[in-house]
């Protein structure tokens, strides 16, 4: 089974950013997602910091909400990319204003 792009997206909403709380999605932080005839997912993303502790743990989380929340899937992959930088305006709206506001 192949997924789309907004399936994908709705596994990976279900990790959160440990450090502030929100989904991955919200913060921006996942560029694109695909899905192969094969059921092989490729999601590409990147992370607030390069310097992030949890660098592996959050890639070992996203490729696990993908193998869980997707059935089909018989392989998930994550590519981290450091282009374009993430910034704030990345994230949502709401996301943005609490921020901003200082949680």
């Amino acid at each position: 089974m192949k997924y789309e792009k907004e399936q994908i997206f709705k596994a990976v909403a279900t990790v959160n950013d440990p450090e502030v709380g929100f989904n991955l999605v919200e913060m921006g932080l996942i560029y694109d997602a695909s899905c192969d005839e094969n059921g092989e997912v490729l999601v590409t993303m990147t992370l607030s910091t390069k310097a992030c502790p949890l660098h592996q743990m959050i890639v070992q989380w996203v490729e696990e909400a993908v193998l869980r929340e997707l059935p089909e899937v018989t392989k998930a992959t994550v590519d981290v990319v450091w282009e374009p930088a993430w910034n704030i305006s990345f994230a949502s709206d709401e996301v943005q204003q609490k921020l901003k506001g200082g949680l």
